[in-house]
């Protein structure tokens, strides 16, 4: 059954210059990618990626984390991957999210490292369910960010839209 799943490369990856690693490893898995783009993340988008461990005490550093704080990247590069048990492909591919619990020739395993406070730089986030997948990918994505048509949809008209455009 084709199913659709998060992935995003964290700033320790991007620092790293692990993206063209994690890629490769991720073309294992002969699945599609249907979206992608590079996300200069807010706090806000980060906590509520991260809102199922709120109350944790490494909540906050995580956040930092996410946001790129703790490697000066303000980014991610978040992709929607494609077809048949994308979920389990990828989670098998990804390794534990300790990275000394990972198998050592998954991409945790591979690239990911404890940091002195105890948080977890795992270079990655895959999704862990279809439930997960589509509250992930809605966060990150609109619809038409993306290639298939994964969820429905609907086109609404917005007044007074402030947004960005090029000058010039």
């Amino acid at each position: 059954m084709n199913q659709q799943t998060l992935i995003l490369i964290k700033p320790d990856g991007l620092v790293r210059s692990l993206t063209g690693n994690i890629l490769t490893r991720l073309s294992e898995t002969k699945l599609e990618i249907i979206g992608a783009k590079m996300v200069r993340v807010s706090k806000g988008l980060a906590e509520e990626h991260y809102r199922d461990l709120k109350g944790q005490p490494f909540f906050p550093e995580l956040i930092r984390y996410l946001q790129g704080d703790l490697h000066k990247r303000p980014k991610v590069m978040a992709m929607v991957y494609w077809g048949p048990d994308a979920i389990t492909k990828v989670r098998e591919l990804a390794g534990a999210t300790n990275p000394e619990e990972a198998v050592p020739t998954s991409i945790r395993g591979s690239f990911g490292r404890i940091r002195t406070t105890g948080l977890f730089e795992n270079v990655i986030h895959a999704s862990s369910s279809p439930a997960d997948a589509e509250r992930e990918i809605k966060l990150w994505f609109n619809p038409d960010d993306i290639l298939t048509e994964i969820y429905p949809s609907k086109e609404v008209v917005e007044r007074e839209i402030k947004r960005r455009v090029w000058a010039g």
